[in-house]
């Protein structure tokens, strides 16, 4: 689908500004994400089976956001959940999240509870437009108040694409929660008590660009050769994409921000078959992240396909990363 919005601004042989007309209605597109899927028109009975709650959040911003609340479901003898204990799973662009929630719900939930979140745009939320991590950020702020204010401590962000672009700005805007002052929100009134701010313990970022023109960069069409035209196309697309917004989302960028995680557990995940965010991309995205983070690479794997490919490895590997996060957190709160 992005595609398809990249390639209304990459005819080689036109002018500049031609160019730059395209680009503006090639932005209209890829600022207006659908918000739901072909595939989610069967997946009713499914979700209806993962039970849970349809929940109502505020984003920090104002917008009415939809969620889906799975609370956890302890199976396995060697972990003991805590209610004080929360995931939150973010979905990629287009769609809301009930196919993440279908695809990732029922491992994750084993580990803690696992509120699923429709970003601004999507799903049921509000109508916004898709802002690739600038402003899904105060997305993320409001269900983590939403969390807080039902006596959630600890807080882990699952994301793929635009939701690990989303977890990293995340972390890097909103703090971790350890330092308060840091974490306090200026903008609110002075006489409203601020809500129960959970600390955000750990991080899983799957198939995630370092720049944002990098993954719409590798949608452009053109012999990879051409590298210099594709960075042109994508960096005037998001010129205007920034013009739209008054604000650009490059500046939130993982590149521009992972530095910031430092102390907070992250798990890079990328697969090497990923024509979105070709592997070199993300190795070099793996490269500034800080000596903390981990980064996988999954042999065969497509663009947030790695799960799939092998459900068992990527399962066993995210709940070890996620319960390791959540366990030194609660030795630190002792």
């Amino acid at each position: 689908m992005i595609r398809r919005a990249v390639l209304a601004a990459a005819a080689v042989a036109l002018p500049i500004a031609s160019l730059d007309v395209l680009a503006r209605r090639a932005s209209r597109r890829l600022l207006d994400a659908p918000r739901t899927t072909p595939e989610e028109a069967g997946l009713g009975p499914v979700i209806d089976a993962l039970g849970g709650e349809v929940v109502r959040i505020r984003s920090r911003d104002g917008l009415r956001l939809t969620g889906r609340w799975l609370a956890a479901e302890p199976v396995d003898p060697s972990w003991t959940t805590d209610p004080h204990e929360a995931i939150v799973l973010l979905h990629g662009w287009s769609g809301s999240v009930a196919p993440d929630l279908v695809e990732y719900g029922p491992y994750l939930r084993r580990t803690a509870g696992v509120l699923g979140l429709d970003f601004r745009g999507h799903g049921g939320s509000d109508d916004s437009p898709t802002t690739f991590g600038l402003r899904e950020v105060e997305d993320v702020a409001g269900a983590l108040a939403w969390l807080g204010e039902r006596g959630i401590d600890r807080v882990a962000l699952v994301g793929t694409s635009l939701g690990g672009i989303t977890a990293i700005a995340a972390v890097a805007i909103l703090g971790d929660g350890s330092m308060a002052g840091a974490d306090t929100d200026l903008a609110a009134p002075a006489h409203v008590a601020p809500s129960r701010r959970p600390r955000i313990v750990g991080v899983v970022a799957d198939s995630v660009a370092p720049e944002l023109i990098a993954a719409v960069r590798s949608l452009v069409p053109g012999p990879r050769a051409a590298g210099g035209w594709q960075r042109l196309v994508a960096n005037r697309l998001f010129d205007a994409v920034a013009r739209t917004l008054g604000a650009d989302p490059r500046d939130t960028e993982p590149i521009r921000v992972i530095g910031l995680l430092e102390g907070v557990p992250l798990l890079l995940i990328a697969g090497d078959r990923d024509t979105t965010v070709p592997i070199a991309d993300a190795r070099r995205l793996a490269a500034a992240a800080p000596p903390n983070a981990e980064f996988w690479e999954v042999a065969g794997a497509g663009h947030s396909a790695a799960h799939r490919l092998d459900p068992a490895t990527y399962e066993a590997r995210t709940a070890n990363h996620l319960r390791a996060a959540f366990l030194g957190a609660r030795e630190a709160d002792l």
